[in-house]
């Protein structure tokens, strides 16, 4: 809906600059003394820069002016819509082609003696170097130039973006932790010695594991050193060693009860049954020692059931497997190599059934997942094809409503010139019905108490009253009044002039002129008119032919004495109105 502010009518726009534009001309407040109404600017009422002037003569900020253009459909000066009454005529419409600069108007304003208003400084100078101060100014108010939000003094931006500002903090590379850089300067970084204590351990671990064998550290060998194992080491590792190599050593037993059984046929072949008593002792002893191993190995493989041991037993069958141990391994052959193989085998069997089930299942996922995607990219080309019969239809929309705009814009156009025309020919119209061709003027005269205020302060000395003819193709004359007197009756008498007009018909008219002429102040009682009279001189360049619009005028400077006038018996003057009459003698 169309809105009226400040005079301007726009659709649904602002007619003053948005909130968190600046103003465009210089504040008032700069000044050292009041500036003259002449260098402010007509719409934003502040100091004019790049002081421009219109056709109808008011001054405005050329930034002012391209705003009025760019956001009123029909941009009307504001000075002559506040005009009492209206001077609206076609020269008050604005358009950046018939608006011109006013370099001498320019020239005085930047002359002006001015000072900063920032709280603070002491700055003092003329207008023209005040946009270089306001830009260094050590006591403006500024946004942080790194975004965080904060106003702060331009002279202490240094202070707030080391100490204060939130997006300027630097990142701590050891902990990640964000903190101002004065912090940062201090910062003790407890990531930072955890890191170096890491370095320092494993640089000591990694002196000891490249330690030579003839240091100091005691190596102690594997009970199972008899049937063929090889590792020595810590108690520590010959400890884990023993857990994690039960069935390496388990092989190498059942290989040494396999070769004893064999040495024990052999002899027994030989002896025919008279073996001594003392070898059968020792023979005795042996079983029973291997026995006692036997059940070792048989507890030792009950803890390995878990799960935790099987995975630590794989490990270090794949760590002996890459030479990572100091030394394990088995100078005996086959036997422990071939129970190896067979559990590999049955394990890697039941592993590979267990892997391509779930290759089968994650095949059908996949399947599932590729019907889904071909679904989804047909509905991503049926949306993507709607899409773009959407933005076909948004595109010729708006094609349309700007052309419909263009014309309704056009349309406004028209509508304000013919205001203005209309309006011109009211005033014409009324001109016409107060005229006379008779020769004869009434002129009623209202507000004569406010317009006599007027005339005493200075701000409207004199008025003129419409224009009058003293016949129908005669000669054209107005009178002119001076409600607080002009010239030897200033402050004293009322002055009333008589003023010849230039008239359309002044080529058959003779000259100079010489009709006589009377003035009357009507008494409302009708008791004692006021009345004075003169004739031309003709002599005078004031009744010769008119070369402007108006000559010089003429007549009574002293018609009336104020005193006379504010008379309590007189009745000049009653309602706020007086009434004065001219005739023109038209025999003469």
């Amino acid at each position: 809906m169309a809105q009226e502010l400040n005079g301007f009518l726009c659709n649904g726009l602002p007619s003053s600059p948005d909130e968190n534009e600046l103003p465009s001309g210089f504040p008032q407040n700069i000044c050292d003394d009041v500036p003259e109404e002449k260098y402010l600017c007509s719409f934003c009422k502040n100091i004019l820069r790049k002081a421009c002037q219109t056709l109808c003569g008011h001054r405005y900020c050329w930034a002012c002016v391209e705003w009025i253009v760019k956001y009123n459909k029909t941009p009307i000066c504001q000075k002559c819509k506040e005009d009492e009454p209206p001077s609206i005529n076609e020269d008050s419409i604005l358009a950046l082609g018939k608006i011109f600069t006013d370099a001498a108007v320019s020239k005085e304003i930047l002359d002006l003696k001015v000072h900063c208003i920032n709280l603070g400084c002491t700055w003092k100078n003329i207008l023209k170097n005040y946009e270089d101060h306001i830009t260094q100014c050590e006591f403006s108010l500024i946004p942080c130039s790194t975004g965080c939000g904060s106003m702060i003094l331009r002279r202490k931006l240094a202070d707030h973006l080391e100490k204060e500002c939130k997006n300027n903090m630097t990142e701590c590379q050891q902990c990640g932790v964000k903190m101002f850089l004065k912090d940062l300067q201090m910062h003790a970084c407890e990531e930072a010695f955890a890191n170096e204590k890491k370095i320092f351990k494993g640089e000591s671990a990694n002196k000891e594991k490249f330690r030579p064998p003839g240091g100091n550290r005691t190596r102690d060998s594997c009970r199972f050193a008899e049937l063929g194992c090889n590792f020595k080491g810590g108690k520590e590792r010959l400890k884990d060693h023993e857990n994690s190599s039960v069935v390496a050593h388990l092989a190498s037993v059942f290989q040494f009860v396999n070769t004893l059984k064999t040495t024990f046929l052999q002899n027994s072949s030989i002896a025919n049954g008279c073996s001594d008593h003392s070898s059968m002792i020792s023979l005795s002893s042996m079983i029973a020692e291997l026995q006692f191993k036997i059940q070792q190995l048989d507890k030792d493989m009950l803890s390995l059931s878990s799960s935790d041991s099987l995975a630590s037993l794989h490990t270090q069958v794949a760590m002996e497997s890459n030479g990572d141990l100091e030394t394990d391994h088995f100078e005996g052959p086959t036997c422990s190599s071939e129970f190896s193989d067979l559990q590999t085998v049955s394990y890697s069997g039941q592993t590979l059934s267990e892997c391509r089930s779930k290759v089968d299942a994650l095949e059908l996922k996949i399947q599932t997942f590729e019907n889904i995607v071909t679904v989804l990219n047909r509905e991503v080309e049926k949306t993507q094809a709607t899409m773009a019969a959407f933005e076909r239809q948004n595109k010729i929309d708006q094609d349309a409503i700007r052309a419909l705009e263009r014309k309704v814009s056009d349309q406004q156009h028209l509508l304000t010139l013919k205001d203005v025309i209309i309006n011109e020919f009211r005033l014409q119209i009324l001109a016409l019905e107060q005229t006379s061709y008779e020769g004869i003027l009434m002129w009623k005269i209202n507000d004569v108490n406010r317009k006599r205020q007027e005339a005493i302060s200075g701000k409207v000395t004199n008025f003129s009253s419409p224009a009058f003819y003293t016949s129908k193709y005669g000669y054209k004359v107005c009178l002119r009044i001076y409600l607080n007197g002009d010239g030897s009756g200033r402050g004293t008498h009322i002055s009333l002039f008589f003023v010849v007009m230039r008239g359309e018909y002044d080529a058959l008219l003779h000259w100079p002129f010489k009709q006589k002429v009377t003035f009357m102040l009507l008494d409302q009682n009708n008791r004692e008119h006021l009345i004075d009279a003169f004739r031309p001189d003709v002599n005078s360049s004031s009744f010769q032919r008119p070369v402007k619009e108006m000559n010089i005028a003429s007549g009574c400077p002293m018609f009336i004495p104020l005193a006379k006038l504010d008379a309590p018996k007189q009745t000049y003057v009653k309602d706020d109105t007086l009434f004065i009459k001219c005739i023109i003698d038209a025999a003469t």
